[in-house]
């Protein structure tokens, strides 16, 4: 089993280019170290591992804040055909200078004291299970309230394996089969917990587009050239894109 750290002596991969489906993101910020690069098409497969019910769920571009003060990103990723790796960077958030690595599935992460495995690398997540049991009882530990308030005192809505806040989350969100429209006119659609969509860019004639998501002043999710037939996910409920056209991103609900 592989072990990597953001403390000690382990050397880490430094990312020379992100490839396959996985990019970097700040927020919004196309340029430096902190920008995403164009994808290729993912050669796949979608997901390599298991997803454990207590897993903390790090979306592609995006950022999860951990226990402890910690924080963990996923900014790139590779696929071809048959296995997948992520580059993770250290941080919630992106801040010039961090550190990343590369990882598989089954491998052991350690960020700053806490050790979590890495259980299941998608296109548009990474799944990390805490190994100790204070780190799972604090990701699964219920906020104060569920009135988010737009800022960092959402942590607890939005970096959680809560099952109550995730259900209020899912039912912000269409119906199953159900599609929803994000619009490209720079507005920002915002959901029950704290989350809110934006849509970064529309190439009709690539056939791609970019959405981004925040929630406690963190850039969750950052998927950039995504297509009609890929797979996102926001707050644990999963959609498939759609359709796309000179105005909106269509997403259809997937998971229940």
């Amino acid at each position: 089993m592989s072990r990597y750290g953001i403390t000690g002596s382990v050397t880490f991969l430094a990312l020379l280019a992100l490839t396959g489906c996985g990019a970097s993101s700040d927020g919004g910020d196309e340029g430096g170290d902190g920008g995403a690069t164009p994808a290729a098409r993912d050669k796949g497969p979608a997901c390599v591992g298991t997803a454990p019910a207590d897993g903390a769920h790090v979306l592609r571009g995006g950022g999860f804040k951990l226990p402890g003060g910690g924080g963990v990103q996923y900014a790139g990723a590779d696929a071809d055909g048959t296995t997948r790796t992520a580059t993770l960077r250290d941080g919630a958030k992106y801040a010039s200078g961090q550190r990343e690595w590369t990882v598989e599935p089954g491998a052991e992460v350690t960020v700053p004291g806490h050790d979590y495995a890495v259980r299941q690398i998608c296109s548009y997540r990474v799944v990390l299970e805490p190994k100790a049991a204070e780190d799972r009882t604090a990701l699964a530990a219920a906020p104060k309230s569920l009135e988010p308030r737009q800022g960092a005192t959402d942590d607890g809505l939005c970096f959680t394996t809560d099952r109550t806040v995730l259900a209020t989350a899912a039912k912000g969100f269409p119906a199953e089969g159900n599609t929803l429209s994000l619009l490209d006119n720079g507005g920002v659609q915002r959901f029950p917990t704290g989350l809110s969509l934006t849509v970064s860019s529309i190439d009709p004639a690539a056939g791609t587009a970019g959405v981004d998501a925040n929630c406690a002043a963190i850039p969750v999710a950052g998927y950039k050239d995504v297509r009609v037939g890929e797979t996102v996910e926001f707050a644990g409920v999963l959609f498939e894109v759609s359709a796309l056209t000179e105005q909106a991103v269509q997403l259809t609900r997937t998971s229940t």
